[in-house]
């Protein structure tokens, strides 16, 4: 009955085409990663309590306020993070709209609802963070499921640039993908490991000496060596999966996904190696977020590109001879 109601709402809107889909998508694949980089902006430069209260800035104040505790500059950094949440939600609201009013196939509507789903969760979660003082434990939940929102954006990016009345086909033999899928969980596993870097590391969120944020109480060398073997391994499934996919033959697409998650890798590689030697300095912080999330989409996508729907044209029919 509900559901009735708002699309007789939805109906009244301009119906977008193909192009206005893709555009809006694409801009919450953007909006979900850029917060996850901004969240570690807030992290490095200690504003993670610059507005220590949620989901108000201070107590009577959505907005922050002039108050000599907590420094001005903590208190815009963490606010403008926070803002950025309505550019998130936004885009997650247009997305849904868009599909829904275009009455796109089941699969797109499920992958477009999952946006405000996952933003709602993603503010639940930021808000848990902030009134426990910054956990550990929290901040990596907030980081990780910010991965998680990449990834099905990207894969509702993809969905949606696919044809409602194609037909499955799969470009690819079942082990590669079972492959893909593999390196999929190795990126899950590198990710983690990232997270109890960050929690052991000197990157707290907050530097107030009456309030210090518990750490995480395990030798930061061993958790720094774990995560790169698991980057390592994560590397040495993609590299095989490479010669597999070349080995039986790819579309360009795919090639192309498959050559940038490569460059991505190594690159993101490379600031892990620069930040454990220089002490990790606070930009490659944001950097290195940055890097992850560009990661996990260039791995959602070469996922999503293993299985499409293409436009099948029906056979011509075949003219029956003449009788005599």
């Amino acid at each position: 009955m509900l559901y009735r109601a708002f699309l007789g709402l939805v109906d009244r809107l301009p119906l977008p085409s193909l192009r206005v889909q893709r555009l809006i998508a694409f801009a919450v694949i953007l909006s979900q990663a850029g917060i996850s980089v901004t969240g570690a902006v807030v992290r490095v430069t200690a504003s993670g309590l610059g507005c220590p209260t949620w989901p108000q800035c201070f107590p009577g104040s959505f907005t922050p306020v002039g108050v000599s505790e907590v420094p001005v500059v903590h208190q815009t950094v963490e606010f403008g993070n926070r803002l950025l949440t309505f550019a998130v939600t936004l885009c997650a609201a247009l997305i849904v709209l868009a599909v829904v009013r275009a009455r796109r196939r089941r699969e797109v509507l499920v992958y477009a609802w999952l946006m405000p789903g996952g933003t709602v969760v993603q503010a639940i979660i930021g808000g848990i963070t902030v009134r426990t003082g910054l956990l550990w434990w929290t901040v990596a939940v907030h980081l990780l499921a910010s991965m998680v929102m990449v990834w099905l954006a990207v894969v509702l990016y993809a969905k949606i640039g696919q044809p409602d009345d194609g037909i499955d086909t799969v470009q690819v033999p079942a082990p590669l993908r079972w492959l893909t899928a593999l390196s999929g969980v190795a990126l899950a596993g590198v990710l983690i490991a990232g997270t109890l870097v960050t929690a052991a590391g000197p990157h707290a969120g907050d530097k107030s000496i009456e309030r210090p944020v518990a750490r995480l109480q395990v030798e930061i060398v061993t958790l720094v060596h774990l995560h790169s073997q698991l980057l390592v391994g994560y590397l040495a499934l993609l590299v095989g999966l490479a010669f597999g996919l070349f080995a039986v033959g790819i579309t360009p697409a795919i090639r192309v996904r498959l050559s940038v998650l490569l460059g991505l890798v190594v690159s993101q590689s490379l600031v892990g190696v620069v930040q454990y030697f220089t002490d990790v300095p606070a930009a490659l912080v944001a950097i290195h977020v940055g890097g992850a999330a560009a990661c996990t989409a260039a791995t959602a996508a070469l996922w999503a590109s293993l299985r499409v729907r293409e436009q099948v044209d029906a056979p011509a029919p075949v003219s029956q001879p003449a009788a005599h």
